[in-house]
């Protein structure tokens, strides 16, 4: 390396590049497959449309890593090591939509909202420095915190079993199914004599479902779980560091050995595909949708903001506001990107921020070659197939641990950032915000009232303590939220 040549532009010898871009990959990977995975099964996709989700979520994930860390144009990317991923930020709103729209009119309906949320990203970006005074990190620690918390309902029905569908707790009783039936089929012979019966008349589930909480899938779960925390523990460097990857690794070999896993559509599935845009049809978009997704672009890039702070702190690069645009910039096309290629808003992966400051490595281009891999994976039909034959028990496992450091970053923000002691408004702020993140979760029914157009909006805890925690923070405190609160935040979280 020459004297002139910055350390985050050093070129290494492709071995190396490639050993250590596939380091990132790995830290990554968990976290990147499980968005898809969720958002796939909420909608109740077809199995090869959930692997074309994680697929295409691979690709477009190794596209925006190129463009976020090599750099296109003075405009668009940060040029620092920076891996881009899907960001957890987005899962509760896409959810709410799902729900309320499976299918794949739910899939365009989330689509349309992410593409139109990736537009205005990229027009918010040059004025996100001036948004930073409303986002301290009681703000940013009391939103991570909803996040993880959030989430972590997703691990548990892994584990468990799904509210609703064929792993519900309560199914309906076959005999009150065939009773029903034959007075129908009597309605109908009687020539009207007897009532037909009232159309929408169902039965309540009222029978034990014996696939919720089977006790061989929560063993499994438990074995997953189990091996991720001895892998933290006694594993050292790189081991440690992909510890959820490996616990799922684990299970799944479990699993094919008991017969719970199925590898049909593996193989079936091709070693070649290209990633085609609209693979659902043409988005829809619905404008009450759209700002709900934009709310959750405005918190990605304030994260994003932290973390490039932060970073560029890590590797001796200073982030001029030109620079910090263009990162920001790049969230944004990320997410227009994502929402072209069927998958979803993108944010820079603080996990492998953290990799950075363990491996001491700050070469920009390792995560170039990572990009380059996550390409190659992504259009590998095989490899998303594989993914999605993987039984939600065994995720659930790794759910509880991935969704859990989330909720656990929050805290960690709160505490070493935050003043509790001197300043006991904070403690009304995170309080009364944590308590507005937990009404969806708690009374899923409290908009029922409430016009249907605004329901996406508002059954988001996230975007609900979002907006309560800026609000208060704004009344108790005023604005006073700098860069370098935001780069401490960074910091702690990543560390």
């Amino acid at each position: 390396m020459s004297e002139q040549t910055h350390p985050v532009d050093e070129i290494l010898p492709v071995p190396k590049l490639f050993t250590l871009g596939l380091q990132h990959v790995l830290v990554m990977y968990a976290g990147a497959i499980a968005v898809p995975l969720i958002i796939g099964r909420v909608l109740k996709l077809e199995p090869q449309d959930v692997a074309f989700l994680i697929s295409a979520d691979l690709f477009v994930c190794g596209v925006v890593t190129l463009i976020q860390s090599f750099g296109v144009t003075r405009w668009f990317g940060i040029q620092l090591p920076v891996m881009m991923g899907v960001t957890f930020a987005s899962v509760g709103p896409m959810i709410s939509i799902g729900l309320a729209n499976p299918g794949v009119d739910g899939a365009r309906m989330i689509f349309g909202a992410i593409i139109g949320a990736g537009i205005v990203a990229m027009l918010l970006a040059p004025l996100m420095s001036k948004m930073l005074r409303f986002f301290p990190p009681v703000v940013t620690g009391t939103i991570i915190l909803v996040i993880g918390v959030t989430l972590m309902r997703i691990g548990i029905n892994w584990i468990f079993g799904l509210p609703l569908g064929p792993t519900a707790p309560k199914t309906v009783n076959p005999e009150h199914a065939e009773w029903l039936k034959q007075v129908g089929d009597l309605a109908a012979a009687s020539g009207g004599t007897i009532p037909a019966v009232p159309q929408g008349l169902g039965l309540a589930p009222s029978v034990s479902n014996p696939l919720y909480a089977a006790p061989g899938n929560i063993l499994i779960s438990f074995i997953v779980l189990a091996s991720i925390l001895a892998i933290a523990k006694f594993g050292k460097g790189f081991v440690a560091n992909i510890a959820v990857l490996l616990g799922i690794v684990i299970g799944g070999v479990l699993a094919a050995a008991l017969g719970m896993m199925h590898f049909d559509k593996v193989g079936s599935a091709g070693w070649f595909a290209l990633i085609t845009p609209f693979h659902f049809g043409a988005p829809i978009f619905n404008p009450v949708m759209i700002v709900t997704m934009v709310l959750v672009m405005i918190v990605v890039m304030i994260e994003s903001t932290g973390m490039f702070l932060a970073l560029g702190d890590m590797t001796g690069r200073k982030v001029t506001p030109d620079r910090l645009s263009a990162g920001l910039r790049t969230d944004g096309l990320g997410t227009l990107i994502g929402g072209l290629f069927n998958t979803f808003p993108y944010t820079s992966f603080s996990q492998n921020v953290g990799l950075v400051g363990v491996t001491g490595i700050k070469s920009r281009y390792i995560c170039v070659a990572g990009g380059l891999i996550l390409i190659v994976l992504g259009l590998v039909p095989k490899m998303g197939a594989l993914v999605e034959a993987l039984p939600t028990t065994v995720l659930g496992g790794a759910g509880l641990v991935m969704f859990g450091m989330v909720a656990a970053t929050g805290i960690r923000i709160l505490a070493s950032g935050v003043d509790f002691a001197q300043n006991r408004h904070n403690l009304f702020i995170v309080a009364v915000s944590l308590g507005f993140g937990m009404i969806p979760l708690v009374a899923p029914d409290f908009k029922m009232w409430m016009p249907r157009a605004i329901h996406p909006l508002i059954d988001s805890g996230i975007l609900l303590a979002t907006i309560s925690a800026v609000a208060l923070n704004a009344f108790f405190n005023g604005a006073s939220g700098t860069a370098d609160d935001l780069q401490r935040a960074a910091a702690v979280a990543d560390h």
